[in-house]
């Protein structure tokens, strides 16, 4: 998890970001790689997405007032 969070946060040369955390760029791929999709897979049980007009305005208002 590690290796995926600091790759998404900055996403410079696998192999640099493997270097730094000691690890292959071949790893650093392979992680990234299974994570994002796990993350993928789940996200209809975390992420709603607005459905109706309704809903879609609340959501905008609410970001606009953050």
């Amino acid at each position: 998890m590690k290796i995926c969070l600091r790759y998404l946060g900055d996403s410079g040369y696998q192999q640099g970001i493997g270097q730094e955390l000691g690890v292959s760029q071949a790893t650093v791929s392979r992680t990234v790689d299974r994570v994002v999709d796990s993350i993928v897979a789940q996200s209809n049980e975390w992420m709603k997405f607005p459905t109706t007009n309704h809903e879609l305005m609340e959501a905008k208002r609410i970001l606009q007032s953050m």
